[in-house]
């Protein structure tokens, strides 16, 4: 069930309602997933392989997770906020399709109570779900933890929870009150950071196809209640996009390389044991987002 998507993913659904890119003449093409596969079982080295595959929209969602107005962290808040203008034009190309767009900022829903997004989501009918959702917490909300027994320990160390600004460390608390004022929040979204209630939406509307992106990917976009590995625990088909996240990681902590190289080496984590990544540019055209202090090949 893990990688039923695999298994799939050279499948061409019919042309009309599904997800496109542009392409060189006007013409229409489908997204670039790429994945990470064992060249031999048990050998522990492992290829890159890309597959072109087309997602009808209409069964398609994309959950923005936790692009939070503030942070802990001010790098991580700073990084958001440059997230900010290419995840619009993400999610604007997302709804010109038919894709759903829910919005799940963790721990501040009460913020948006009463407002359409949010009631979108609290009165969608309950569906069973086909396996129990996460039931552990962490910092007040269910979490899916990390399953060493399906994809061992995550590439970079965090332990010290991540802040990568340099000199004296930010001390944790809880910053956050919103989801960042420049996301935008349109008629058809939905706003939740509940895994029953984002379950209940997907039913409602026939979705099989998740997409994942916000931050932070070694953390949050895998192990929130409506995230990577509870969205693959319950059989949709997912796929993060790559370039519209981001880690908690100190380039002090092990494996010792540049922020931007330990948010690869996550990246790489998740298409070895999780799901397949795209870039956002291959949906909506133009090049891949980067941050601006990532001067890596520049």
């Amino acid at each position: 069930m893990f990688f039923r998507w695999w298994c799939c993913l050279c499948l061409v659904l019919p042309m009309t309602g599904c997800l496109s890119v542009p392409q060189e003449g006007g013409g229409q093409g489908s997204l670039s997933m790429r994945m990470r596969k064992l060249s031999r079982e048990g050998s522990g080295a492992w290829r890159t392989e890309e597959r072109r595959v087309s997602w009808d929209a209409r069964r398609t969602a994309v959950i923005v997770c936790d692009m939070w107005d503030d942070h802990w962290c001010k790098s991580a808040s700073a990084r958001v906020g440059e997230l900010v203008g290419p995840m619009n034009r993400f999610l604007a190309h997302a709804r010109a399709q038919g894709v759903l767009v829910i919005h799940a900022p963790s721990s501040v829903t009460r913020f948006y109570e009463g407002t359409p997004a949010r009631d979108m989501a609290r009165k969608a009918p309950h569906a069973p779900t086909p396996v129990p959702l996460a039931t552990a917490e962490r910092w007040g909300t269910r979490w899916c933890w990390t399953d060493a027994s399906h994809e061992g320990v995550l590439p970079i160390d965090d332990t010290d929870m991540g802040c990568s600004c340099e000199g004296a460390k930010c001390t944790v608390r809880e910053a956050w009150t919103r989801q960042h004022a420049g996301i935008e929040i349109l008629p058809g979204d939905a706003l939740t950071d509940d895994g029953q209630e984002t379950w209940n939406l997907l039913q409602a509307r026939g979705i099989e196809h998740v997409v994942l992106c916000g931050v932070h990917l070694n953390m949050c976009v895998l192990g929130r209640p409506f995230a990577i590995r509870q969205m693959v625990r319950l059989g949709k088909d997912v796929a993060l996009a790559r370039d519209l996240t981001d880690t908690m990681y100190n380039p002090e902590r092990p494996p010792g390389v540049d922020h931007f190289t330990g948010t690869d080496l996550v990246v790489g984590h998740v298409e070895r044991h999780w799901c397949p990544s795209f870039d956002s540019s291959d949906w909506v055209g133009g090049k891949p987002f980067r941050f601006a202090a990532d001067r890596r090949g520049r």
